[in-house]
């Protein structure tokens, strides 16, 4: 009876010593997260470490994607880069602002031109000391400044706007783009005159409001942001993305479509070898291999290389008055061009390789000239005596010679003359067949015999 009445009271203090127990340790752990700072999930540390272009596009946003499926707590991006295309940093600003894991920006070295927006685009930036930030005037591919108005000012107000969304002086962003601005930094007691432009080392930039902390090292970082430095991954380059950039190297390039142009054209024109076609189809191979994997061809461009070595070798074949070679090289420069992930510089890879392939064509032509496929068009047969070929100039000696009819003279036909076989005619009557004769006259070619009685 007792335990019955007592049994109400013992279950309702069980159930609040378990509600504590449960509430108290989930307490504790947020204070503690809270007293020491430190943040959930790994840590993803991305490189940027080479000039920018649609191949460092693939590899951020294979780092983002797997940083997404970790559930990482922080991405931190290590700059190190002279700039490049500013239609790619745009795209891996998006990239940067789209993801919902907070970005900072290590700039271990330098972050140039495009490489100070992938920075400004981050949540946070971080500098290790002697680093740069800024010089973002635009330049084409040769280095030489834009100066077209329009284009300025359009990556001017690029640069100020993901400067005003860090929350930074928009000007020094606008001073890192345009020669003719003006801006005044009393933080670091310098301004910006009409003709320079602006970079900032990591002890300005801190000064300034482009950097939110000097840091020697990625962990460092890491620890900056409340995060645990012995749970950081960094995400490397696949072989394919490593290999991939070294095909893709400017003078590899070159080299790839020199030895591809010269293999095929020597194996068209010199056949029998197999080894020349064999290097030229791999080194066209390797040049798409490396252009696809880095994310600047697609496979249209396969397609149009492979029409283009078709037609060019019909043209060698069917008579088309040039046009099937006309249509060949239009493609096969178009797959080239578009595998690339600058028009202008592929375009000169693509002549500096074809005059050296011309010059190498042109010394194998020579030494093999023997094995030519132009000796199929060309008659090289000598009709000789020896193979029962007779010349007009040589028919005066048949005169005065006896032979045999072949054939039945009427009044044409042929005859056996000194184990010869001439076309002969008679002075116009009929000489049957295996009747003896004898030349009587010769005119030039024409041989004039009578039967012998």
């Amino acid at each position: 009876m007792g335990v019955k009445k007592t049994a109400p009271g013992l279950k309702v203090m069980l159930a609040f010593l378990l509600f504590a127990l449960v509430l108290l340790p989930a307490g504790g752990i947020r204070a503690v997260a809270a007293a020491t700072g430190e943040g959930i999930g790994p840590v993803f540390v991305i490189p940027v470490d080479q000039e920018i272009e649609r191949g460092l596009q693939n590899i951020l946003e294979r780092g983002f994607k797997e940083a997404e499926q970790s559930k990482a707590g922080l991405i931190i991006l290590e700059i190190n880069t002279p700039g490049g295309r500013v239609d790619t940093a745009e795209k891996i600003g998006e990239l940067i602002k789209s993801s919902g894991i907070p970005t900072v920006a290590y700039i271990n070295g330098n972050a140039a031109s495009a490489g100070a927006y992938i920075a400004l685009n981050a949540d946070k930036i971080a500098m290790a000391p002697g680093s740069m930030i800024g010089a973002a005037a635009l330049v084409d591919r040769l280095g030489t400044p834009v100066e077209d108005p329009k284009s300025v000012a359009a990556w001017k107000s690029i640069m100020a706007s993901a400067a005003q969304a860090g929350g930074r002086n928009t000007s020094i962003a606008e001073g890192m783009v345009d020669v003719n601005l003006q801006v005044n930094m009393p933080e670091i007691g310098k301004a910006k005159e009409k003709g320079q432009i602006i970079s900032l080392t990591s002890e300005e930039a801190l000064k300034t409001g482009y950097a939110d902390r000097i840091a020697s090292s990625p962990e460092e970082v890491a620890d900056w942001m409340g995060f645990a430095d012995h749970d950081m991954f960094q995400v490397d380059k696949s072989l394919a993305e490593q290999f991939a950039e070294f095909l893709t190297h400017p003078w590899v390039q070159v080299l790839l479509l020199f030895v591809g142009i010269a293999g095929i054209v020597i194996e068209l024109l010199v056949p029998g070898f197999g080894v020349p076609g064999l290097l030229g189809i791999l080194a066209f191979g390797l040049y798409f291999f490396g252009n696809y994997v880095a994310g600047f061809a697609g496979y249209e461009t396969w397609v149009l290389f492979v029409i283009g070595l078709v037609l060019l070798a019909l043209e060698l074949f069917v008579p088309s008055f040039g046009i099937l070679g006309l249509l060949g090289s239009v493609s096969l420069v178009a797959g080239v061009v578009r595998a690339a992930y600058d028009t202008a510089h592929a375009l000169l890879s693509l002549g500096i390789a074809f005059a050296a392939a011309a010059i190498v064509v042109a010394i194998v032509a020579v030494a093999f000239k023997d094995r030519g496929i132009w000796n199929k068009f060309i008659l090289n047969e000598s009709l000789t005596e020896d193979k029962g070929y007779s010349s007009v100039t040589n028919k005066e000696r048949l005169l005065g010679m006896q032979g045999t009819s072949l054939t039945p003279l009427r009044p044409a036909g042929t005859a056996l003359i000194e184990g010869e076989r001439i076309d002969v005619v008679t002075e116009g009557g009929f000489i049957e067949s295996n009747k003896p004769v004898s030349v009587i006259k010769v005119e030039g070619g024409r041989v004039v015999v009578k039967e012998l009685t």
